[in-house]
């Protein structure tokens, strides 16, 4: 089984924030398969998850530990489970891309996002595969924290649907085939070097 886990922060102050792109990811995988959330079972820290089952089976996920906390659900799903690491993709919002951009990878470092720190502390490892969903990194002036945790601006909402549905549709094909599919096909030069 395949498990697409999208970060973000739980509550409606948070619902369409930047930092929270990845729960809209997983939002739209269950909308488009229709499927229902529930509660991860009880050895799983508060998560809603949504399983697809047939060939290949997955399952789509929302940690509810709010960001900085992932990594505690992420690892609890995972041994729960039994998914390996190599079938474990993380879906994040990335302040070093450009709005609308993304980029696949099948290993690397946090690169300085919390969320993915908890993963990997979580998971004991780096070689996990993750989708890094650009966000832009706004003025340098502000605070980054407060542009993470801030809404898409009106200029933004244009594009933001179609991004959500791109990077769904990435997030799918790692479902039923595999990181370096994903790879290949959203990054925008996969010769590009890995500035993870």
């Amino acid at each position: 089984m395949r498990l697409i886990v999208g970060l973000g922060n739980p509550g409606q102050e948070y619902r369409e924030t930047r930092h929270n792109v990845g729960f809209m990811v997983a939002d739209e995988l269950a909308r488009r398969h229709q499927l229902q959330w529930a509660m991860a079972p009880g050895q799983v820290p508060e998560t809603f998850v949504a399983k697809r089952f047939g060939e290949p089976s997955w399952m789509i996920a929302k940690p509810l530990t709010y960001m900085n906390r992932s990594g505690e659900a992420v690892a609890a799903l995972a041994r729960y489970y039994d998914i390996a690491a190599s079938d474990l993709l993380i879906v994040v919002d990335e302040v070093a891309l450009p709005f609308t951009r993304l980029r696949a990878r099948a290993h690397g470092s946090a690169g300085g996002h919390n969320g993915l720190k908890s993963v990997i502390a979580g998971l004991g490892s780096t070689e996990f595969p993750r989708l890094r969903l650009g966000v832009g990194r706004g003025d340098a002036r502000r605070d980054l924290a407060d542009h993470v945790l801030a809404k898409f601006e009106k200029g933004e909402k244009a594009d933001l649907e179609t991004f959500i549905t791109r990077a769904a549709d990435a997030a799918e094909m790692f479902a039923v085939a595999d990181i370096g599919t994903v790879m290949n096909t959203y990054n925008p030069d996969p010769t590009e070097p890995d500035d993870e």
